[in-house]
């Protein structure tokens, strides 16, 4: 019987797929993602993994892994594998598109709307006991509707953030890798460069997947472009964000908050400089976190191992592989 190891408990009928299709399931039951030698010892027996973007699959492990034939991430980004390094070994890399855009837009605008309104601070002040009156300027922010918001990576997430700005008539700027003429027209939205993108906008939320050309997207250069009453979220990937040039570019002012779901590292270390300022929201990468779409994102990960271990092409690759490896 083919051996798959998943790397978390999941949520949802995941593993019961996985079985009722005839393979043992070896399920990490820790809280905490399995060490790299435990990750090691168990894919190095595995046919299949299913993984979260916490297990680092790096070519050493990949090479020596020659029962592999997928690695099954349950996420829509797939930084924590070279697909290219995998194919060259048969192994598939599958990820969970199309099923997180609502769900992570839900939480980009919660982000954004908790950043402008003080949600955070204020809730944090009032448990504290420093609610003693009505107070007509306490926690003042900045009004969302008909704002602009700045949108960097028109994807599915990036048009759903887009959708749900249409309701509190913002003026919506998009920059992206490549035009997209119809959404143009359907959204009311403008395309312009990051920098003038960066420059005109009150909000600016941040939807591109990470890469070499996204690393630190936003650097000082950037975040000094931005209008001191500007709001940066990002519910994309911490390393997009320059987080040094972030903090420097908040206590100095030059711009007025930010709401982050990812951070560079995951989790933050609790002595980071980000935690002392106020100006800020930190979540702990949760922005898919509705049951249904978690539960979802793992069924579609066991469909992907189940269609491999049957010698199909997974509904879901990232790379390629020869049938000769299959």
């Amino acid at each position: 019987m083919p051996h798959v190891f998943v790397t978390r408990r999941l949520p949802g009928r995941a593993v019961e797929q996985l079985r009722k299709a005839g393979h043992t399931v070896d399920v990490w039951e820790g809280e905490l993602p399995p060490p790299p030698a435990e990750l090691r010892a168990r894919s190095l027996a595995a046919d299949a993994v299913l993984a979260l973007l916490t297990d680092r699959f790096d070519a050493d492990l990949l090479e020596q892994a020659s029962r592999l034939r997928i690695v099954a991430n349950m996420a829509v980004g797939f930084d924590n594998i070279d697909p290219r390094v995998a194919a060259d070994r048969g192994i598939w890399v599958t990820n969970t598109p199309g099923v997180l855009a609502e769900t992570t837009a839900d939480f980009a605008f919660a982000l954004l709307l908790a950043a402008a309104r003080n949600v955070v601070s204020s809730d944090r002040d009032t448990r504290a006991g420093g609610w003693k009156t009505w107070s007509p300027t306490a926690f003042l922010g900045p009004d969302v509707h008909r704002a602009t918001l700045g949108i960097v990576g028109m994807g599915g997430i990036g048009q759903a953030v887009a959708r749900r700005a249409r309701g509190f008539e913002m003026r919506l700027l998009y920059t992206s890798r490549t035009r997209k003429p119809a959404l143009e027209r359907s959204l009311d939205i403008e395309w312009c460069t990051l920098e003038s993108l960066l420059a005109g906008a009150d909000f600016v939320s941040l939807h591109v997947p990470l890469s070499a050309e996204t690393h630190h997207l936003i650097g000082a250069r950037e975040l000094a472009l931005m209008q001191p009453s500007a709001i940066l979220v990002n519910t994309a990937r911490g390393q997009v964000v320059d987080q040094e040039a972030l903090v420097d570019a908040l206590r100095r002012g030059q711009l007025a908050g930010a709401a982050l779901d990812v951070t560079d590292p995951e989790p933050l270390p609790l002595d980071h400089p980000l935690f002392s300022l106020p100006n800020v929201v930190i979540t702990p990468h949760i922005a898919s976190g509705s049951l249904a779409t978690r539960a979802r994102m793992a069924e579609m990960a066991a469909a992907n191992i189940i269609a491999v271990l049957a010698g199909q092409k997974p509904p879901n690759p990232v790379n390629l592989v020869n049938n000769m490896h299959m």
